[in-house]
């Protein structure tokens, strides 16, 4: 039996992901025996990642439910910046985080979490591009590979993948 056997991840996607940070946990989630259900602003769209390659949605974000998920996963990109003005992906990232379901964000997917106002006192890293936004939110900025306070785990870039992962599973198991 897998780790995560029987486990459901969410994970956000629309043009402009980065493309590792979506499909490197969701590739590894799966390999640990969980579900991962992609879900766009449409169901069955497919959309283009920052470096090509593409990721087609297994469901509109309208349609699902935090309480049918043991995880959510916020990859980096542009659409981060696009996905954080939609208040259903807020309401979304609230749900998780009232639920105190693991939150995993990378890179800029940080944004995400920033706008859902989910961050205050929470020991973060992202993006440094993103620094100063996530320290402006209430966050505790760390410049480390992973962070994990409770049950959010944070990373900066594809490069911190491997740790960004290790800290998903441990977080689970």
């Amino acid at each position: 039996m897998s780790v995560l056997t029987g486990k459901t991840f969410l994970a956000f996607v629309d043009d402009i992901y980065e493309d590792l940070e979506l499909w490197y946990p969701k590739l590894r989630l799966i390999e640990a025996g969980a579900e991962v259900v992609v879900a766009g602003p449409e169901s069955g769209t497919k959309y283009k990642g920052k470096n090509g390659y593409p990721c087609r949605s297994d469901a509109a974000i309208c349609d699902v439910k935090a309480a049918d998920f043991d995880g959510v996963i916020l990859p980096g990109g542009f659409m981060p910046d696009k996905l954080r003005r939609d208040p259903i992906v807020l309401q979304l990232i609230r749900d998780f985080d009232a639920a105190e379901k693991p939150i995993a964000a990378i890179c800029h997917g940080g944004w995400m979490a920033i706008s859902a106002g989910v961050y205050r006192g929470v020991r973060v890293t992202g993006s440094p591009g993103i620094k100063d936004d996530l320290v402006n939110a209430g966050a505790i900025w760390e410049d480390k590979p992973v962070v994990v306070d409770r049950h959010f785990v944070s990373s900066r870039k594809p490069d911190d993948l491997p740790d960004f992962c290790r800290a998903i599973l441990k977080l689970m198991a």
